[in-house]
């Protein structure tokens, strides 16, 4: 049996074994944690968060987890609740200390009044992609910072620390990419998958419809023609395809509305260099930027609003 001194240097030495459900919460938790933690992570930045293959290994990941840190309103349902059940670690299952929900303090957007099949795959708790709006990744980064120090209290000036650097870095930029997202003010777009929502609110896009017929749904012919014809006559020229959904069917939208394609990711690593979630956030506003800039859509000015 190790003595209480030996299990006091283990315990400074080995870092807090953490898997994360989405590249966002893992940058998160490694920023806020620095070396007190040991971050696996589920997604990959260039998966539909709705459709991430389940794979054994994530079994024993989780089976050997200190702590779970999700994202959270329900978008990990379609591939969590089945490795949780496989992994058999209640230290991690929801509503114990270390399930750690990053959706804590979000203001949720798009909360139906009522689900049912007809209406597509709708979540419950509200739209999940709160990720894509760094005024609520502020908020994530709260709740992940209070987990953490929840499982490891002695942790807590690292984490108190982390959360702080995290929180001035988003602090520094959120007004820089405000300016930047000027052009996009009251500019309305299309996107492929009903996923935008809080991007859109925070940088002053108008959404003004999807490409897939409802949310979780394939799009139907009758449904792109209807979908084209009112780009056409509300002047939407730019097509957001999220880049876990194909480009083919994106670009036949945008030019048959006589518009252009922005490629942006959901999720932190979706596109080429954003690995952090700093990165993400502005790799995602300058792809937009560049195709408005290189004739994607029309200004409220230009399209005389």
């Amino acid at each position: 049996m190790a003595s209480p001194i030996a299990s006091s240097i283990l315990a400074l030495t080995v870092a807090l074994r953490v898997v994360a459900t989405t590249p966002d919460v893992a940058d998160m938790t490694r920023q806020i944690g620095g070396e007190r933690v040991e971050v696996t992570t589920i997604a990959e930045g260039t998966q539909d968060p709705h459709k991430v293959p389940v794979k054994p290994s994530f079994v024993t990941k989780l089976n050997r987890a200190d702590a779970l840190v999700v994202q959270g309103l329900g978008l990990e349902h379609a591939f969590l609740p089945a490795l949780l059940e496989a992994a058999r670690n209640p230290r991690i299952a929801p509503g114990a200390p270390a399930y750690v929900d990053s959706s804590l303090y979000v203001e949720a957007l798009e909360v139906p009044s009522s689900t049912n099949r007809s209406q597509g795959d709708l979540h419950p708790l509200g739209n999940p992609h709160f990720n894509m709006d760094p005024v609520q990744g502020k908020r994530m980064a709260r709740a992940i910072a209070e987990g953490l120090e929840r499982v490891d209290p002695d942790g807590a000036a690292t984490y108190r620390g982390g959360l702080a650097r995290f929180t001035s870095q988003l602090d520094e930029r959120i007004p820089v990419w405000l300016e930047l997202a000027a052009p996009l003010r009251g500019l309305k777009a299309v996107s492929y998958h009903q996923d935008l929502v809080y991007f859109a609110n925070r940088f002053g896009l108008v959404l003004d419809g999807t490409i897939e017929t409802k949310p979780g749904v394939p799009a139907t012919p009758r449904h792109l023609e209807a979908l084209i014809a009112r780009m056409k006559a509300d002047q939407v020229r730019l097509v957001l395809r999220e880049v876990a959904y194909e480009m083919p069917l994106a670009e036949t939208v945008a030019e048959k509305a006589g518009g252009r394609v922005a490629t942006i990711a959901t999720l932190t690593g979706g596109l080429p260099g954003a690995d952090t979630y700093v990165a993400f956030i502005e790799a995602n506003l300058r792809a937009v930027l560049a195709a408005v800039a290189a004739g994607g859509a029309k200004t409220p000015e230009e399209s005389g609003e």
